[in-house]
């Protein structure tokens, strides 16, 4: 059976810009999918399609079991949405945007109160609860943007970059409150940009880029298909690369010798992709002692985003080409600034 958001063959154009090509999506219920890619790969429309704000050219869809086509009214009341900026009111107070949005759901006006008043404790926003929205800076407008989709729980819930603009204590909370949120049994679509919140939140992940998914896995998995662990160190002296490169080439992998190690002669580091976590790593340490070369850093690096964009789509996601340099294509081609943090 199809999961709780199901996905075949979505494709979108904007004149030239084909924005989608060919997706496809399944996210059992009750879990979590992290859409990762780079600005304008495709994140944003497939979540505007998936949420019947667009249209797609061609393709099926269904969310919680709803064709996105022929009931979008339907899926709008299953559902419940982040986008990537604020969208609050900004002439009625932070408790009063969270009580406007709960009484839209129909829910009581107590208990909309009520809920209200727990978010703005939970999103770090009673002080400012009764201050109008224009006051907040942009990243209290992003958290109090985010806490007005969690006013209810609906059983499906998007969420478009939605630590954008938060410092890491709330980046913190809101993760908390998404694991709260699936362990009751909601199914998320999550898009993000940075693999360690796709690392803490996602139980699957599927990589976007030119508005197709180019891969899929866990996190671990991803990493994997970059190399997994290196050690990289950098050594004391310019004379000391290399002795240490000798060294390092011992623990690289095959009988490639010394073609494992890359050099950067004008920092002085030396990279080696490697197995064995951190015995190894001591290991490393000791014979480069044995010989006398005399290390200013060393660590066990595991690939970071970069690293799974460049080995995946050949280039660096934050200088990714995007959909009309930055902006969605959807919202009309001209870009916007994100919101400065709180």
């Amino acid at each position: 059976m199809p999961g709780a958001i199901h996905a075949e063959g979505l494709v979108k154009t904007f004149g030239d810009v084909t924005a989608l090509d060919g997706v496809d999506l399944d996210v059992p219920e009750g879990t979590v999918l992290g859409l990762l890619g780079p600005n304008g790969a495709g994140k944003t429309t497939t979540v505007r399609v998936l949420t019947t704000l667009l249209r797609p050219d061609s393709g099926s869809a269904t969310v919680a079991g709803l064709d996105v086509l022929e009931h979008p009214d339907e899926v709008r009341r299953s559902i419940g949405l982040s986008g990537q900026f604020a969208a609050v009111d900004e002439y009625l107070t932070g408790r009063e945007n969270l009580q406007m949005v709960g009484q839209l759901y129909q829910m009581r006006a107590r208990a909309a109160k009520e809920r209200a008043g727990e978010l703005l404790e939970r999103f770090h926003l009673a002080d400012a609860a009764d201050r109008p929205a224009r006051t907040y800076s942009g990243g209290m407008r992003r958290r109090l943007d985010l806490a007005a989709a969690l006013v209810v729980s609906p059983p499906v819930m998007f969420m478009d970059e939605p630590t954008t603009g938060l410092d890491p204590r709330n980046r913190q909370a809101l993760w908390d409150v998404i694991k709260e949120l699936v362990s009751g049994g909601t199914t998320l679509l999550l898009t993000t940009q940075y693999l360690e919140e796709a690392d803490h939140l996602a139980h699957d992940i599927a990589v976007v880029d030119h508005g197709k998914v180019i891969a899929r896995g866990t996190s671990d998995q991803l990493k994997a298909r970059t190399g997994g662990e290196r050690v990289e160190v950098v050594v004391h002296e310019r004379d000391a690369i290399a002795p240490a490169r000798g060294i390092l080439a011992r623990y690289g992998p095959g009988e490639r010798g010394l073609g494992d190690v890359s050099v950067e002669d004008h920092t002085r580091k030396l990279t080696v992709p490697v197995t064995g976590g951190a015995k190894l790593l001591a290991e490393v340490i000791r014979d480069l002692d044995a010989v006398g070369v005399e290390i200013d850093d060393i660590g066990l690096r595991r690939p970071t985003l970069d690293d799974v964009f460049i080995s995946l789509t050949g280039h660096a996601a934050e200088r990714a080409q995007d959909e009309e340099n930055g902006a969605d294509p959807s919202a009309g081609g001209r870009g916007q600034r994100k919101e400065p943090a709180a």
